[in-house]
């Protein structure tokens, strides 16, 4: 079982792939998302990112790096393992870090993201992963003891406008702020050169999802470049 610090010195300066599959998609199967995963820690992923308890199950059979898990549940508002329970679930499954909503509005449970965070450290071995939309979310789940804080929801979450790209401002903005936290980029990381420019505007990993491991995005790129 590896440390919290040894998972963390794992990931730093690192890539991260997250490799998800929309409902209703053909790649939406857990074993097919697992080998997708290990096909990216071939290529380097240090760690990997996978949504659903069948999804991380297999995946944790799959890669001997650490995985990221989380749950996606609903359709609006806090849908990113939402309550304690799917934390819970999620740790279980087998994820080395717990992906979940770490923005400041209310969660379906009426938990608070200091209570929730409290009681995964206190009954699992999993370490947490707050998804934020601004910095005032990194600063209060960095403060609710989350051990890395991501920029996953900004331009999501009502707070930042969306960017074309990672939101290298506010990855700036978290650095500044010297919080406890591990900080990773995450969201619209589509080139080689974007994820260069959140190591540069202060990440300490990556998370790349859709443009490595999404065919349909993917392809829908280049249909649009060809036809016009």
């Amino acid at each position: 079982m590896l440390s919290k610090t040894e998972i963390l010195d794992t990931l730093r300066g690192r890539l991260i792939v997250s490799a998800q599959a929309y409902p209703g998609e053909p790649m939406r199967d857990p074993n097919t998302m697992a080998q997708v995963a290990a096909s990216a820690v071939i290529g380097g992923a240090a760690a990997v990112r996978v949504q659903g308890l069948g999804d991380i199950q297999a995946t944790r059979s799959a890669v001997e790096v650490p995985v990221i898990g989380l749950w996606k549940d609903g359709r609006d508002g806090v849908v990113i393992t939402p309550t304690f329970q799917h934390a819970y679930a999620v740790a279980l499954a087998g994820s080395h870090i717990v992906a979940l909503d770490g923005t400041r509005r209310n969660r379906p449970d009426g938990l608070s993201l200091v209570e929730t965070v409290k009681r995964l450290h206190e009954q699992t071995n999993a370490l947490v992963m707050a998804d934020c939309g601004s910095l005032d979310d990194a600063k209060a789940a960095a403060d609710a003891g989350a051990d890395i804080v991501g920029t996953t929801l900004a331009g999501y979450s009502g707070e930042r406008e969306k960017t074309d790209g990672p939101d290298l401002e506010l990855i700036g903005a978290i650095r500044a702020a010297e919080l406890p936290a591990m900080l990773v980029a995450e969201g619209r990381i589509h080139t080689p050169a974007h994820a260069a420019a959140a190591r540069e505007a202060g990440a300490d990993s990556v998370v790349v999802g859709t443009a490595i491991t999404h065919p349909a995005t993917i392809t829908s790129w280049f249909t649009e470049a060809v036809e016009g």
